[in-house]
């Protein structure tokens, strides 16, 4: 049985190093690290990559539409690709946890964030596997859209590749491993710089 990884982002490139674009650095890592590079779907509006975890086929995809209305293009490439939303992985940042760590579940509430609440319409259900990714609350009275969607600053890029490269390790161990495994492992650590 396949999985889909969701790397929740924006396209375009003047969101490339935001916050709110780590669902889709963390994708582009797994798909650098195998080799693989990201081709449009035909008649939909989402990129994807294939890759193999412990000999199993795992789709990689990246939305060419906005975060806020991107969750119909997984959904209809998982219906496409038939994958139902257990095995549907989506990646995301996440405000409520402290920036640097990554925390793993499934199901569960949307907490304001525009790309879940567009994957909870379009799949008709929370139950889907979730890697968050944590940004941390914005300082001081900083608006939250502002913060996410403002390029990280240079000491917070100088963190970002081990934080990427640890939630893209989350992923692979969600596949091989399962939620249990993976949450026991994950959800208490941090990543090492």
């Amino acid at each position: 049985m396949a999985w889909l990884v969701a790397g929740l982002g924006n396209p375009d490139d003047r969101y490339a190093r935001t916050r709110h674009n780590l669902g889709r650095m963390v994708v582009d890592e797994l798909a650098r690290e195998e080799g693989e590079r990201f081709r449009k779907v035909r008649f939909l509006p989402v990129e994807s990559a294939e890759i193999r975890v412990s000999d199993g086929r795992v789709i990689l995809a990246r939305s060419t539409r906005y975060m806020n209305e991107s969750g119909p293009s997984y959904a209809s490439l998982a219906k496409k690709q038939g994958i139902e939303p257990a095995k549907v992985v989506a990646v995301h940042d996440e405000l409520d946890i402290p920036a640097g760590t990554i925390r793993i579940k499934q199901g569960g509430g949307n907490s304001g964030h525009n790309g879940l609440r567009s994957l909870d319409q379009a799949f008709r259900t929370p139950d889907y596997l979730r890697v968050r990714v944590g940004i941390g609350r914005p300082p001081g009275r900083q608006d939250p859209s502002d913060f996410v969607l403002q390029p990280v600053g240079a000491r917070e890029e100088r963190d970002l590749a081990p934080l990427v490269s640890h939630a893209a390790d989350a992923v692979r161990a969600l596949i091989t491993d399962g939620l249990e495994r993976t949450q026991d492992r994950f959800n208490r650590s941090t990543p090492s710089p």
